[in-house]
């Protein structure tokens, strides 16, 4: 298998996952982050280039595809996985922390998903994903910002998915429903937690290329993915 991704807010965890199964399968890569240098190593190891970017910004993120155009010349997959989150009480939260929360969870999803879809339009086929969070379904007390940010990105998904299936492009939402394991920071699983307690980053990205690879007779908009020990 070849073709082309790009891979927006990478960093460890399930987009470095994804980025490294993407590679095996002979994919080129682009990883796009605010701060390329921290991705030297997964860029070594994928053979990948890094590219700044604040994917809140229009022209940014213009600049951004223009270089995955000169690159590649086309895209097969493009992630969205960005997000903030400020906690609190809504009585307390800085109306500047929301803003930012919501621009970076939808609003930066929107300039992605814009950017792609114009040049997956033009070919006739690509796939565009989201990464989404259990905040995608369900609003938690003290973290309105993030469910509101992620509502929004998850109404994102589903609009351009009817759009844009009937035309050849596929578009994906993932719910993360569980704390995601992350060695570069830290979050494992405790003594004494279950085994797998934890959604595994390389599970998560099996599960996007499965997405990716779906025949168009049985395409999916949504995958919700939780631990086997979490509740609903």
């Amino acid at each position: 298998m070849t073709g082309t991704a790009l891979i927006v807010g990478a960093g460890s965890g399930i987009s470095a996952a994804f980025a490294r199964l993407l590679h095996g399968h002979g994919y080129r890569l682009i990883l796009a982050a605010r701060k390329p240098a921290d991705l030297s190593d997964l860029c070594a190891e994928t053979k990948a280039r890094a590219i700044a970017c604040d994917a809140t910004d229009e022209s940014e993120v213009a600049s951004l595809f223009a270089a995955a155009d000169r690159e590649f010349g086309g895209l097969d997959v493009v992630l969205y996985n960005p997000s903030y989150r400020t906690r609190g009480p809504i009585a307390e939260l800085d109306p500047e922390e929301v803003r930012k929360s919501l621009m970076v969870s939808a609003f930066g999803g929107f300039l992605v998903g814009q950017a792609a879809a114009r040049r997956m339009l033009k070919q006739g086929h690509g796939a565009i994903l989201f990464t989404g969070a259990s905040a995608s379904v369900k609003g938690y007390a003290q973290s309105a910002p993030f469910a509101m940010g992620k509502f929004a990105l998850r109404g994102l998904a589903q609009s351009m998915a009817r759009e844009l299936h009937p035309k050849g492009v596929h578009v994906a939402h993932f719910v993360i429903d569980g704390g995601v394991r992350d060695d570069a920071r830290r979050r494992i699983e405790k003594p004494g937690d279950p085994p797998d307690s934890m959604l595994d980053p390389a599970a998560i990205a099996e599960t996007y290329l499965a997405v990716v690879n779906q025949p168009r007779s049985a395409w999916s908009w949504e995958i919700e993915l939780r631990p086997w020990v979490e509740k609903f």
